[in-house]
């Protein structure tokens, strides 16, 4: 069988289409994510925590972002602070992950330069079993061949069913302010 000239182009053409589209698509990974929360309030002892081994992977081909913290990962400057959270509110052996599951809006891996860009990012966090869809806005932009991607959103204890016992009630915010910080690369 004979390919005219044409055809033969036209299968070339095609052939580097597929080989550029799964070149340039790409999975970027952090497994050092830090994600930290707040939800003190003045005039009482911080509560405050930070997980530094998040893992959080983007999809660029279809700009689908996920990300997993172990609950046991969380730590506190209290140690004691740290058992109540993971034994009474989280509930870290039932419990033992919080997961995201969302898309960026909007975002051009290939456009993304050295400045800050705003994405807006949409999806849902699950905690204790519970979902809650999250919509925010990351600052996002690269940085020595590393994807940078920065930002917070609030959630309240209610969300995911979490009971504050009266006696430590005003000690704890009703909105607890979740940052997040990746760093990605090529997988």
């Amino acid at each position: 069988m004979k390919l005219s000239k044409s055809a033969l182009l036209q299968i070339c053409f095609m052939a580097m289409l597929f080989i550029t589209a799964s070149v340039s698509a790409q999975k970027l990974i952090d497994k050092k994510g830090k994600i930290t929360f707040e939800a003190s309030e003045e005039t009482f002892e911080p509560v405050k925590a930070s997980n530094s081994s998040v893992t959080a992977i983007v999809n660029t081909e279809t700009n689908e972002i996920a990300a997993l913290a172990l609950m046991k990962g969380f730590r506190f400057k209290n140690s004691l602070m740290e058992e109540h959270f993971n034994e009474n509110y989280i509930e870290s052996e039932t419990y033992p992950k919080a997961k995201f599951r969302g898309k960026l809006l909007d975002f051009e891996y290939s456009q993304l330069g050295n400045e800050n860009t705003s994405v807006v990012v949409e999806g849902k966090i699950e905690l204790r079993g519970k979902e809650k869809p999250i919509r925010t806005t990351l600052s996002v932009k690269k940085s020595n061949g590393s994807i940078i991607m920065q930002g917070s959103f609030k959630v309240t204890p209610a969300d995911f069913d979490i009971e504050i016992p009266s006696i430590v009630r005003k000690k704890i915010a009703n909105e607890i302010i979740v940052s997040l910080d990746f760093k990605l690369d090529a997988k």
